[in-house]
């Protein structure tokens, strides 16, 4: 019983450490991304410090440029020909990923590994 008790203690610390945690300044969402690559299923990016982006995603470029405004990753992007236009999002992050939220954290939300 007591070894029930240990277990159910660990799971509970284990996901009370795996909880997002919101990205609140530029300078920590710099630390997390510089030299990395985000990446999921088909998607990989290289969010710069500089303000750049470029990558692919299915098989197509992916190009554009972000800012950081008011506690949000505001990006203007680019997808082959495609102009996905200019968004701010929640950046949030959890064990070596990130989460992006559109919409300033009211839309989809997409997540990365950092590579």
């Amino acid at each position: 019983m007591r070894l029930f008790f240990i277990m159910i203690a660990s799971l509970m610390a284990s996901s009370a450490m795996a909880e997002w945690m919101p990205v609140q300044t530029q300078s920590q969402f710099v630390q997390l991304i510089n030299d990395k690559r985000l990446k999921a299923g088909l998607i990989n990016l290289r969010v710069a410090p500089d303000g750049q982006i470029a990558g692919s995603a299915y098989f197509r470029t992916v190009s554009g440029q972000w800012t950081w405004q008011d506690g949000y990753f505001c990006r203007d992007l680019f997808w082959g020909q495609r102009e996905l236009g200019y968004n701010c999002q929640k950046v949030e992050s959890r064990d070596g990923a990130l989460r992006f939220t559109s919409d300033r954290g009211a839309g989809d939300s997409a997540d990365f590994q950092l590579d």
